[in-house]
């Protein structure tokens, strides 16, 4: 939510209910998983992009808990694209098991039905929102379509498809003023020069394409993404803001060069509080990998960066920075595509001392102790690329502005 205040529209590109992330607006903590950030601001509209997928009893539960935090006005400011694909309950149901398996090459999906819905659609037979508005007789067929494929692939499971039908039915009346033509809405809000931030859902290296394969997602979570998923051309997108963490988090399984598994890494995910929104997992912790930063630069053309929780490093003597990566004794060139060899990769650091200090007070860039701006120059100057915003807690106001 850094940009989302300064923003008339907000929106959702790629992803579903796996991702998630907490937006702190004074004493409340909102947790979004579906939902773009904007809904927090009375005034911001906001649309869930044809690029999402979206189990509607979840986007139902998030409104819902976010509106008894005080969050008002949601259902009339959100748009959901009549062309975004439905999460049934059934994808879910085959996600799990997909991933049971899988047993210890699991990869970690959160199980919320993603992957399972990407593939029906790829496999063009997925249910879109708008058919949802529709002949129920035709919905009916596409469920059906749908189940039968998954008892097809797991028989050992008892599948409903008439009451999975009747679920999905149930859940019409409430979702039908939401679903609208976002290309339309988008094209009509560039052309009155209305604001747009759209938010990325998963991490740059979580991207189907250019992520840490097969440990991602099942979506393009790079500015790709922004394109398909919402209609938007690329000559109208005008700034790229990178966010990134001070140190380097994931959650999952998949390869992690600089991940630390000593004290250190326990001491970061501790102070940084670092559990995933969507699943309570507790993330995995290392040192800021600035290969991994240039490599998603590459894909993504950052304007701006946004570094996050600097605080969480107040405590630290000495950091390291992952500036290079060597294989066998070679150097390499950038970010390998096989994860056998990532696994193999030894990456090279430089050492930077610790400030230690509260840096949780500072509200200006000068009034960083020096070490701390010093961390920030390295990342600055290895990428090339200007931090704009410096995280130094979780509120809105402790957010350094460059």
């Amino acid at each position: 939510g850094i940009n989302a205040e300064y923003g008339d529209l907000v929106a959702r590109c790629q992803g579903g209910n796996n991702a998630g992330h907490t937006v702190v607006v004074g004493e409340t903590h909102y947790d979004f998983h579906l939902l773009p950030s904007g809904v927090v601001y009375k005034d911001v509209s906001c649309v869930i992009g044809n690029g999402v997928v979206v189990h509607v009893p979840s986007l139902f539960e998030e409104i819902d808990k976010n509106v008894a935090k005080g969050c008002t006005g949601i259902v009339d400011r959100l748009i959901v694209s009549d062309r975004a694909h439905v999460v049934a309950d059934v994808h879910q149901t085959v996600d799990g098991l997909y991933e049971a398996e899988k047993k210890g090459n699991s990869l970690g999906t959160t199980k919320k039905g993603i992957g399972p819905t990407y593939s029906t659609k790829m496999q063009r037979t997925g249910i879109r929102m708008s058919d949802l508005l529709g002949e129920r007789a035709r919905l009916k067929e596409k469920v059906q379509r749908i189940v039968r494929d998954c008892a097809l692939r797991f028989p050992q499971h008892s599948f409903d498809a008439e009451e999975e039908y009747r679920r999905l039915e149930a859940l019409i009346p409430r979702i039908t003023p939401m679903i609208k033509d976002t290309v339309l809405h988008m094209n009509e809000a560039l052309n009155s020069d209305k604001r747009i931030l759209v938010e990325g859902a998963n991490a740059a290296m979580l991207d189907i394409d250019f992520g840490t394969y097969p440990y991602v997602t099942s979506s393009n979570c790079t500015v790709g993404g922004v394109c398909t998923g919402l209609g938007i051309p690329p000559s109208k997108i005008t700034d790229v803001i990178g966010v990134v963490k001070a140190y380097t988090t994931r959650v999952g399984a998949g390869t992690f060069p600089t991940e630390l598994t000593d004290e250190i890494g326990n001491a970061m995910a501790d102070i940084g509080h670092e559990y995933g929104v969507t699943t309570g997992r507790r993330r995995r912790c290392g040192w800021l990998d600035l290969m991994v930063l240039r490599y998603s630069h590459m894909v993504n053309g950052f304007t701006r960066l946004a570094v996050t929780k600097l605080d969480i490093l107040d405590s630290f003597k000495e950091l390291k920075v992952c500036v290079g990566y060597k294989l066998n004794g070679k150097d390499l060139p950038s970010f390998p595509a096989d994860h056998d060899l990532l696994e193999k990769i030894e990456p090279v650091y430089t050492t930077i001392q610790g400030w230690n200090c509260s840096t949780v007070d500072c509200r200006t860039f000068e009034s960083l102790p020096d070490q701390a701006k010093t961390y920030l120059n390295v990342i600055q100057d290895f990428l090339g690329v200007k931090i704009g915003w410096v995280g130094v807690g979780q509120s809105r106001d402790s957010m350094i502005v460059i």
